[in-house]
């Protein structure tokens, strides 16, 4: 698919690894739709800015993924303002601890509803128009817990996994028009909080032996985005983390 002049939503687009995807695309040429929680009103607009700097239209929009009155507003306002959405990058996601067993589902709920169900809903919202108009694409974002859980993050884990099992069953039932892949970021963006300690522990669990950046993933979102004989499949962004263990 051709970026330039496409329309691109893209779920938690406001900050860390979602910003850099939403300001590649704009880089390319894509207006962006920028989705946000709440909570990361200003950083959305801040976003929309920088996007708009690269001479394309940047739309800020609010809305919980998991929540279907919110996302349909979210999808008939983005049509309104700028067209059909052509590309949807499914980025949104909490991360939250989810201890098993538990007396409270409330988090539990919450990681899996935005995971999967955001995905879900937002891929079934914009799908048929894309059929439609006989091209699309879908990119989900996973990350290597979709295959190595970690202890006391079921739901994140359960939700990444069924995440890219999602990406897969999509491709099927989309296709030939609309593709569908996933991205697995690795050690990309280390939260505020680590120390330098705990980062370069991370890092010498990869085999390129040190941190990438949001870039990384993003490129590889627009090297699916571009390549039209790939779908049902995904990429791993992660320095050779996963076989690090391996060495």
């Amino acid at each position: 698919m051709i970026i330039a002049g496409k329309i691109a939503l893209i779920t938690g687009g406001a900050h860390r690894v979602g910003k850099a995807i939403t300001l590649e695309l704009a880089r390319a040429g894509a207006h962006v739709v920028i989705n946000y929680h709440r909570t990361s009103e200003s950083t959305a607009f801040a976003t929309a800015e920088e996007a708009e700097a690269f001479g394309v239209t940047a739309l800020p929009l609010q809305a919980d993924v998991a929540n279907p009155q919110q996302l349909k507003t979210m999808i008939s306002t983005t049509i309104k303002n700028v067209g059909n959405v052509n590309i949807l990058i499914n980025s949104a996601s909490m991360f939250r601890k989810t201890p098993l067993p538990t007396k409270d589902i409330t988090d539990w709920q919450q990681v899996t509803d935005t995971a999967l169900h955001g995905a879900f809903q937002c891929s079934n919202a914009v799908a048929p128009a894309m059929q439609k108009q006989g091209e699309g694409v879908i990119i989900n974002i996973v990350d290597l817990m979709a295959w190595q859980p970690r202890k006391n993050f079921a739901a994140h884990s359960i939700g990444k996994a069924s995440l890219l099992a999602l990406t897969r069953q999509l491709a099927i039932d989309l296709a030939p028009e609309v593709r569908v892949n996933a991205v697995a970021p690795g050690p990309v963006l280390s939260p505020d909080h680590y120390s330098n300690k705990i980062r370069e522990r991370i890092a010498n669990r990869t085999l390129l032996k040190r941190w990438g950046n949001p870039e990384d993933v993003a490129r590889a979102v627009l090297f699916l985005i571009d390549s039209d004989y790939i779908t049902g499949e995904h990429i791993t962004v992660d320095g050779g983390e996963r076989y690090g263990s391996n060495q």
